[in-house]
């Protein structure tokens, strides 16, 4: 060994200055080519040669995108105008046999009908196209109001329709005069295929009987009371009508806790005066106001006289509840009730929740109370 190294100095003193010179310029480049391998040894070696393909790969990826636009976009369209198969198919659109056009219709018709004559026949044309001779004079009589009270489709698109008119009938003097209420019956037919686009009268008006009235039995109020003097529950529905429209004195005098009615304003009336009471209690003899929760109904008729001094009669429908000894006022009823509907005072189910306790006031009066 030490031959060796000896022998290997006495090399390197004999090399010339030329040869130290190209071994440490060419040791660069045996530097990069170690860290070139030790690169591809640990797999993170990147070449000019491998980037020059992926650049090329790219530039391929790009142009297969432009040149499939159209295809994906086609496909798209394609796709989105195609109907799902889960939504569901649009409802046809549904047809109305509503009887507000024909009866409007017939109540135009009745009008003119009524108000045309002799020389004026083309005033029917909008509503009847068949032939009309009139021989009596135009305006011999005319229609104050028209209601359809009745409507009816007889057939798809046939309907019959009974309207109420008002008459005002002419006197040989010139003057007109209230000829009452008349009832004309007429036949509407739809023009269109919706059968609400049009209208005509297929037959000149019929004239028929008035129809028959409900009968006042109907009501939910057997009891009859008068003029209800003596009555706690229509003193306090009285004071109660004249605070509410006659401006005298305050309504939550009179009402429940809890309930909240305004009054008419501006105040029509100047006074009030019960002229009937009806009730829906058993008993129509008893003035004691029963125990806290028990409920009456009252249909009270009174005479309202106005600034001018004219009387006006009006029908209230009130709903009662007993309170510490006295009648209050819980509802001012939409309507009257009816006999199905209507439920004695008496039993066990009309009573009402117990209300919070007020101080007692002599029967037939109203004071305030803690609402």
């Amino acid at each position: 060994m030490k031959l060796l190294r000896r022998k290997a100095r006495r090399q390197q003193q004999d090399w010339p200055e030329d040869a130290v010179a190209d071994a440490v310029e060419t040791a660069p480049a045996a530097t990069e080519q170690d860290a070139s391998a030790a690169a591809e040894a640990s797999g993170w070696k990147t070449s000019t040669t491998g980037l020059a393909g992926l650049a090329r790969l790219a530039r391929l990826g790009a142009w297969v995108l432009i040149a499939s636009g159209p295809v994906i976009g086609v496909l798209a369209l394609m796709g989105s105008s195609a109907p799902a198969q889960s939504a569901p198919k649009s409802a046809p659109a549904v047809k109305s046999n509503a009887s507000t056009g024909p009866a409007g219709f017939a109540q135009l018709f009745v009008g003119a009908y009524l108000e045309a004559g002799e020389g004026s026949e083309e005033k029917l044309a909008p509503y009847y196209s068949g032939s009309v001779a009139l021989t009596h004079p135009a305006g011999t009589r005319s229609a104050l109001r028209t209601q359809a009270m009745d409507a009816r489709e007889v057939s798809s698109g046939y309907w019959s329709v009974t309207v109420a008119v008002n008459i005002a009938a002419k006197s040989k003097k010139g003057g007109y005069s209230d000829a009452g209420v008349q009832y004309f019956r007429v036949a509407i037919q739809s023009t269109g295929e919706d059968k609400t686009s049009g209208y005509t009268a297929v037959s000149l008006p019929a004239q028929v009987a008035a129809p028959a009235a409900l009968k006042l039995g109907d009501l939910g109020y057997p009891t009859s009371r008068g003029s209800g003097a003596n009555d706690p529950a229509s003193d306090t529905a009285a004071s109660f009508l004249k605070a509410y429209i006659a401006g005298q004195g305050e309504l939550d005098r009179y009402t429940s806790p809890g309930v909240h009615i305004s009054p008419v304003v501006p105040t029509p009336y100047t006074s009030i005066k019960v002229t009937g009471v009806q009730d829906d209690s058993a008993d129509g003899t008893s003035a004691k106001v029963p125990g806290d929760g028990k409920r009456r109904r009252l249909l009270i008729t009174v005479d309202a006289q106005d600034k001018a001094g004219h009387s006006f009669p009006l029908t209230y429908a009130l709903g009662l509840t007993a309170r510490s000894g006295r009648w209050e006022v819980a509802s001012l009823d939409d309507a009257p009730a009816t006999a199905s509907a209507s439920t004695p005072s008496a039993a066990p189910d009309a009573q009402a929740p117990s209300a919070p306790s007020a101080s007692a006031t002599p029967s037939g009066s109203a004071s305030p109370h803690s609402g």
